[in-house]
């Protein structure tokens, strides 16, 4: 790999990504810049490029923390710096692993010699290095959120803490902070995307043009890097010239009291929680005068720092879309500049002042008496109580229905005589709510989140071990206790303790880990009441977001007609999955068998990628079974696979109506896990029935001994034996 960065003002296009770093090269106190993109769109090869664009900075010799000479850091594990000699020295970029650890970002204490010696030895972390640079994180999203809560506070507050085992140290880390992900792989918690001062979304361009020029630049750079960089030498300290200009502007920019006005009014009129939204607004419209060359914040400053500061803090809920009205930007903005102007003749009472004078008459939500988000004052016919309160239908799986279609009914046809797969349109969910906690039992190993027990790097600590492999956390006085009583024989003569590699013992943490969660719904005919359905929606849209919540991975199988799909392989972006479950038809017979042999076998996969990783499956049905023959046979001996590997498990009982026959309760019983009806899934509810779901050994035993599922087994017998 070359040694020269690709320059960049040689990349082609991304306006928005240029604009975000470059405003943080002039004014690192803007928070940093959040890059969302898809694969492939050369985020990390600007960020790279942006490090030879920053002016080189003036450092004391010998501090490992690179004080300014002339105002260094009082706190300084190096220092104190009294008269000291400095030197020149490009500005860092240091990049962050992925799989980072909390000692390496912060810095370690050397706590082997700290007991052998009796000294206090501190090695310097990342941010240490990245101060007055560049700190890249790659991938952040993919970061533990312990690790991004602590570069936020360290990037907000300008300064590291170490604090570990009596010893406190504090230095100086201010950088510009940047972040690239890709939302497809999962989205960062709101409350982590407000702390970054903007953000970008980019996405490939769609001109042939443009790409070609994209392609052949990126030839040009691999075959000959020194040549080509060499082609953009000029622009490069042309712009690295304006940073420099736009840096020594920045102090004399005025701020007017009316810009000041619209930028909090443009954050009320958008709903935006806290005042970080405020004051990132500012300091980037000060930016964004700076780098234009003005003394004076302008209109169109606020404008552009409204679009790149505000549109990841309008998310609610983990399913919402980073966005921005600019309607009613350009609205907010109009009204405040003129608030001090007299009132326009013409326009009619309201906030907006616009009235209804246009001949088209529309307000902002599209609707000419605004009453609602569709623009109308009543809602659709087809969400009206006509439909709600229609009662449900029975299993039409395997017969067609005219009345669905609007046409005359026709001859009616044998009740035994197969349909085709009939497909009903989509139906739209009901609000996500709380559900109760559904955990895997015992005590795993996997990455850190916030759903079944496992021994984790953070958590509290349980007990102390011997390492295994480099030691990681210090078990203090578990060494000690082993140590103490070979003191005599090993002739301590000082301060210091005299220790042996066997010695030294490290903490053992109990934490959350996050599981794989695994849907299986069942999308058939016989679900396709559109009452049942939203609710059933509504219930997994509810468990998507718990899992969110719990930093899962999530995946979902659809089964309906002749067979199952994989609908979502598994991935970390929740907000997938909502979407997919939002588009997802309904109709047809019900292959339970099918649905459950695919999740087996992307379970035994997904085992494969990630031993460490508990899987969670969730089947959403109401437990009938009529894809083919001997159709309930097959999906219990299905089911009896899952029991066989201990996977954890939890049907969501779907059934609704005055006569019920248990058959999703049978089906819990079968999988060796727990059934729970919608109306038992939200947390507010009846007292908790199920803390944790249960692996198959005892479970099934336990499960088969309640009332309900005795006379369950009975029927199920009586099945098994017709199939036979």
């Amino acid at each position: 790999m070359s040694d020269v960065r690709y320059p960049f003002t040689a990349v082609v296009g991304m306006a928005d990504l240029r604009l975000g770093l470059l405003l943080n090269a002039v004014s690192p106190a803007v928070g940093g810049v959040l890059v969302r993109g898809e694969k492939g769109t050369a985020k990390s090869t600007m960020v790279r490029a942006l490090a030879g664009l920053l002016p080189d900075i003036a450092a004391v010799d010998g501090c490992r923390f690179a004080c300014d000479p002339a105002a260094p850091d009082p706190q300084c594990p190096d220092g104190p710096h009294d008269a000291p000699a400095s030197h020149e020295r490009p500005s860092q970029l240091v990049e962050l692993p992925v799989g980072v650890a909390e000692d390496r970002i912060v810095g370690s204490l050397d706590l082997e010699r700290a007991l052998a010696e009796g000294v206090k030895a501190y090695e310097p972390g990342l941010l240490a290095k990245a101060h007055r640079g560049v700190l890249y994180i790659d991938e952040v999203n993919l970061l533990q959120d312990h690790v991004v809560d602590l570069l936020l506070d360290a990037a907000a507050m300008g300064r590291s803490y170490v604090e570990r085992e009596g010893v406190s140290v504090r230095h100086a880390a201010r950088f510009l902070l940047v972040g690239t992900m890709n939302p497809e792989e999962g989205e960062l918690r709101p409350q982590l995307l407000d702390r970054f001062g903007l953000t970008v979304e980019i996405a490939a361009t769609r001109d042939p043009a443009e790409r070609a020029e994209v392609v052949r630049r990126r030839l040009a750079y691999d075959a000959d890097p020194a040549s080509f960089a060499a082609r953009f030498a000029q622009d490069e300290r042309a712009l690295a010239e304006r940073i420099t200009a736009a840096r020594e502007l920045l102090p004399k920019v005025e701020l007017t009291e009316v810009a000041l006005r619209q930028i909090t009014a443009v954050c009320a009129a958008f709903e935006v929680d806290g005042l970080r939204a405020d004051i990132v607004m500012a300091r980037t419209a000060v930016a964004l005068a700076a780098w234009d060359g003005r003394a004076e914040v302008l209109e169109e400053d606020v404008r552009k720092a409204a679009q790149l500061a505000l549109p990841h803090r309008r998310r609610r809920n983990p399913f919402d879309a980073p966005g921005l009205d600019e309607e009613q930007l350009d609205r907010t903005l109009e009204e405040h500049a003129r608030q001090d102007d007299p009132e326009p003749e013409g326009d009619g009472p309201g906030p907006d002042g616009d009235g209804d004078g246009g001949p088209e008459g529309d307000g902002p939500d599209g609707g000419p008496d605004g009453g609602g988000p569709d623009g109308g004052g009543a809602p659709e016919p087809s969400d009206g109580p006509r439909t709600e309160t229609t009662p449900e239908a029975p299993d039409v799986s395997d017969t067609p229905d005219a009345s669905d279609s609007g046409e005359p009914a026709q001859q009616p046809v044998p009740a035994r005589r197969p349909a085709p797969a009939k497909e009903s349109a989509p139906v739209a969910a009901t609000d996500p709510y709380r559900t109760r906690l559904f955990t895997v039992r015992g005590t795993g190993h996997g990455a850190q989140g916030r759903r079944s027990p496992a021994e984790t790097t953070g958590g509290h600590t349980i007990r102390a071990r011997r390492p295994r492999g480099a030691l990681g956390r210090l078990h203090l006085t578990a060494t000690l206790q082993a140590a103490a009583p070979h003191q005599v024989a090993r002739g301590r003569g000082g301060r210091a303790l005299v220790l042996h590699k066997d010695d030294f013992r490290e903490q053992v943490r109990q934490g959350r880990e996050s599981n794989l969660v695994l849907f299986v719904v069942d999308a058939s005919g016989s679900m396709a009441a559109r009452q049942r359905m939203t609710a059933v929606k509504g219930a997994v849209l509810s468990l998507l977001m718990d899992a969110y919540q719990r930093r899962d991975k999530i995946g979902m199988i659809t089964f309906r007609g002749a067979g199952a799909e994989l609908a979502l392989p598994p991935t970390s972006s929740v907000e997938v999955g909502a979407a997919r479950l939002e588009s997802l038809p309904t109709g047809g017979r019900t292959p339970l068998a099918e649905g459950l042999l695919r999740a087996h076998e992307v379970l035994r996969v997904e085992r494969l990628r990630d031993p460490n990783r508990r899987p969670l499956l969730v089947v959403v049905t109401d437990g009938r079974a009529t894809g083919g023959r001997d159709a309930l046979a097959r999906s219990q001996r299905a089911a009896a696979l899952f029991a066989a590997q201990g996977t954890a498990s939890v049907v969501l009982d779907c059934e609704s109506g005055p006569v019920r026959l248990g058959l999703a309760r049978t089906l819990a019983g079968l999988l060796g896990g727990t059934a729970v009806s919608l109306d038992e899934l939200r947390a507010e509810g009846v007292a908790s029935l199920v803390r944790e779901s249960r692996p198959a050994s005892g479970a099934a035993s336990r499960s088969a001994n309640r009332p309900e599922s005795r006379s369950a087994n009975r029927a199920t017998t009586t099945s098994m034996r017709k199939a036979a």
